[in-house]
């Protein structure tokens, strides 16, 4: 389900997907708060269409200002553990890795998911890109849900 906001003028293309994470210091006393902070925090999103003839307005966070668009939460691809990893149950990620050199690195960390929460896997996607994990943890990368 769509969802009309304001993001920067530069991001707001179709396909560009972004993590939304909540209210900044320079939103404080801004007139367009409500079209701006009404996407869920920690939530990675897709523009999925730009509004026309809508105008470019000022913003404290953007300097090229910002414009409406239309946004879907968007499914993220994660490693999580192997057991218990099927389509329809709960996981939650392992836990950080200092290896950020590691193919698999963004999939352990990625973007709009958080460590200590529990999300739904879409469906298990296969092997995670690394060949070897030099934490020795046995991970599956899947899809999870996106969050609403």
């Amino acid at each position: 389900m769509s969802t009309v906001t304001l993001i920067g003028s530069r991001l707001a293309e179709p396909g560009t997907e972004f993590v939304y994470h909540g209210e900044a210091d320079g939103c404080a006393g801004c007139p367009y708060r409500s079209q701006c902070l009404n996407l869920s925090p920690d939530t990675k999103y897709r523009v999925t269409s730009v509004r026309e003839n809508a105008q470019t307005l000022e913003c404290a966070m953007h300097d090229g200002g910002v414009r409406a668009v239309e946004v879907e939460p968007v499914p993220v691809r994660a490693n999580i553990p192997t057991k218990g990893a099927f389509a329809g149950s709960k996981a939650s990620l392992q836990g950080p890795c200092p290896y950020v050199e590691c193919p698999s690195h963004e999939y352990c960390e990625p973007d709009g998911v958080e460590f200590d929460e529990e999300y739904r896997i879409r469906k298990i996607v296969g092997d995670p890109p690394h060949d070897v994990c030099h934490l020795d943890r046995s991970l599956q990368l899947v899809e999870l849900e996106a969050n609403d």
